[in-house]
């Protein structure tokens, strides 16, 4: 079955047309990554799933529509109020409170022991009790992300959830992210081409339509009609299944993909020598 389903998607802010006949079969199971230029659509996308935005066409979540009982969303800036004085470990317990709500409702111990498994598996177990207001803005990032793992969703939706967070705590993340890929399907908009070496398994490329979805490959030919120009992407970590690296052979007039053994180890630009 599939776990998402759009069909001929459409979204216009008054004038602006955000999204144009989007079209994507999302398998369970998938791990997908969503790149795009700023202003292409992505966080659009990701709210017309969640039903936050208006659109026209249709999505289906695992077979039926408006099925949001199933989502997981960890948006790219939080609403919650920094100043609140709530501590990390509430903010996880949080998670339950769709659970047969009611005003003496009170978390049972096997909550509060989960709730500080999964901040132990983000890191962040020390800060329990720290105030929100004192984490850092990476600490933070992992809190919301600990939180919306709490609640054990069939598909996961995460708009940038390494945004302004060092290299080793977003490997880290992604680290996280393909164990718990074992038991949810996970889609993720980023700019963070880490992220396509190490955990990924598919990516959809979006500027307003669908570029590509394929492969966690790029090349030039993608590169250009999504952002509109061709350009030069520095890679760290696994560069050459990301951004594979070409020369121009003069004799031939040829260009050739060069493999593995031929990338630095900590870098390399992508550039087509060819004019």
């Amino acid at each position: 079955m599939n776990a998402l389903s759009i069909q001929n998607v459409c979204v216009s802010y008054a004038k602006h047309q955000a999204l144009k006949n989007i079209n994507l079969e999302i398998e369970e199971g998938a791990f997908l990554g969503i790149l795009g230029p700023n202003g292409g659509g992505k966080s659009t996308l990701i709210k017309a799933i969640i039903g936050s935005v208006p659109y026209t066409g249709t999505i289906k979540i695992f077979g039926k529509e408006q099925e949001y009982a199933s989502l997981g969303y960890m948006p790219q800036s939080s609403g919650l109020n920094r100043e609140f004085p709530i501590d990390a470990l509430e903010v996880c317990l949080s998670s339950n409170l769709h659970k047969k709500w009611h005003f003496f409702y009170r978390y049972t111990k096997a909550m509060q022991e989960e709730s500080m498994e999964y901040l132990e598996l983000l890191g962040i177990g020390h800060l329990a009790h720290r105030s929100i207001a004192e984490l850092s803005g990476g600490e933070f990032q992992k809190l919301l992300l600990a939180r919306t793992l709490l609640t054990k969703p069939k598909l996961l939706l995460l708009d940038e959830p390494t945004a302004n967070i060092d290299p080793q705590s977003s490997e880290h993340i992604f680290e996280v992210l393909a164990k718990f890929n074992q038991k949810m399907t996970i889609i993720m908009v980023t700019h963070d081409l880490s992220a396509i070496a190490s955990c990924v398994k598919s990516i959809a490329c979006l500027n307003q339509s669908l570029i590509y979805h394929g492969e966690p490959k790029l090349n030039a030919e993608i590169l250009t009609k999504m952002y509109g120009c061709p350009v030069d992407l520095i890679a760290h970590g696994h560069p050459h299944r990301v951004l594979p690296y070409h020369v121009h052979d003069e004799k031939t007039g040829e260009c050739y993909e060069m493999g593995a053994e031929h990338c630095h180890e900590q870098m390399k630009r992508l550039r087509c020598m060819k004019e």
